[in-house]
């Protein structure tokens, strides 16, 4: 089911790096909280 522009978008998990430790960041941790801009580059670290 593709998204719509105006869609909430689903929560996801991605690991990051915070203070020198491995942690998971989940967009629902920003929620309510901060704005987020989630953007998408396809193909952007493969070679031509």
């Amino acid at each position: 089911m593709a998204l719509q522009v105006g869609d909430t978008a689903p929560d996801f998990e991605l690991p990051a790096v915070e203070d020198g430790r491995q942690v998971k960041i989940r967009l629902s941790d920003f929620r309510g909280k901060k704005n987020v801009v989630v953007t998408f580059h396809p193909l952007n670290w493969t070679p031509t």
